[in-house]
């Protein structure tokens, strides 16, 4: 499916896009989606619309089945990669949950600024981005997702997340038919 509109006030969400996260195995070009994520980035800048940089420094406390990393993490390991240079108009937000909303002040910050549409990219596609899209739709938002500007660590998981998942959460499409619209 390919994006219909984006509404006029319209906020960019990019999960996770810092050094720990990007480091890890995934099932497409990490890189890749750094760049492209950078180029949407700048294209928001430029079209003065919010641009909300997320970073993950944490876990939710509850059980899993899945075994929690050990060791410490690095130092860097929830910096935000250089490629998306932060810029002071930018919206910072520290989560330590899979979704950007839950428990952050980001539903209060894009409210204060009449936002009614979200696009949402990043790492990983059924992680951090999926919930980060799940909260906005669940609390209103009109969502964009951008199928080539995320990535997972498992194809299949990626897979589901784009063909059964964001179709119900709302518009799917690529960085170049969202560069157009911005253009527009």
């Amino acid at each position: 499916m390919a994006f219909s509109k984006l509404d006029p006030n319209t906020a960019l969400i990019v999960i996770d896009l810092q050094y720990g996260i990007v480091a890890l195995p995934t099932c497409g070009d990490a890189s890749a989606v750094v760049t492209i994520s950078a180029q949407i980035v700048q294209a928001f800048r430029q079209q003065q619309r919010p641009v909300v940089l997320v970073n993950v420094a944490g876990r939710a406390p509850g059980r899993t089945e899945l075994p929690a990393r050990a060791g410490q993490q690095p130092d860097n390991w929830a910096t935000l990669v250089p490629e998306l240079q932060p810029a002071s108009t930018d919206m910072l937000i520290t989560k330590h949950n899979w979704g950007a909303f839950i428990n952050t002040d980001l539903h209060q910050q894009l409210q204060a600024r009449g936002i009614t549409q979200v696009v949402v990219i990043g790492i990983a596609t059924s992680m951090g981005v999926e919930s980060t899209a799940r909260q906005a739709f669940e609390l209103g938002y009109n969502v964009a997702l951008v199928t080539d500007a995320m990535t997972d660590l498992n194809q299949e998981t990626h897979n589901n997340s784009i063909q059964r998942v964001f179709p119900r959460l709302g518009e799917t499409g690529t960085a170049a038919e969202l560069l157009a619209l911005l253009a527009g």
